[in-house]
């Protein structure tokens, strides 16, 4: 089994590949859509990465899978220019569990 990844941007892309994980760069909502197609046909792949703003843009279909597949997991994740909010959260976390505001 392996992870595929479908991102919006080349360095993210080159960073995943520096680790062994193969992918595309697409920002085209059909090619972002043809690309997860042949993924979700893949039987060796098990987990698609995606950036966040590739899974706005096509948030129906990465939805469906997610709902009605055993597989790919697809999992969101940001990359530069992601706004996912994670520091605030980790601030808001911290602060709450230990009572000090980053």
């Amino acid at each position: 089994m392996k992870f595929f990844l479908i991102s919006d941007n080349i360095d993210t892309q080159m960073g995943m590949r520096i680790a062994g994980i193969e992918g595309v760069v697409a920002h085209r909502k059909e090619h972002v859509l043809e690309e997860l197609d042949k993924a979700a046909a893949d039987k060796d792949v098990a987990v698609v990465l995606m950036t966040e703003k590739l899974v706005e843009l096509c948030h129906d279909k990465v939805y469906d899978i997610k709902l009605n597949r055993r597989r790919p997991l697809i999992v969101e994740i940001p990359d530069r220019h992601g706004n996912s909010g994670i520091s605030e959260s980790i601030s808001r976390y911290v602060e709450e569990s230990i009572g000090i505001k980053l």
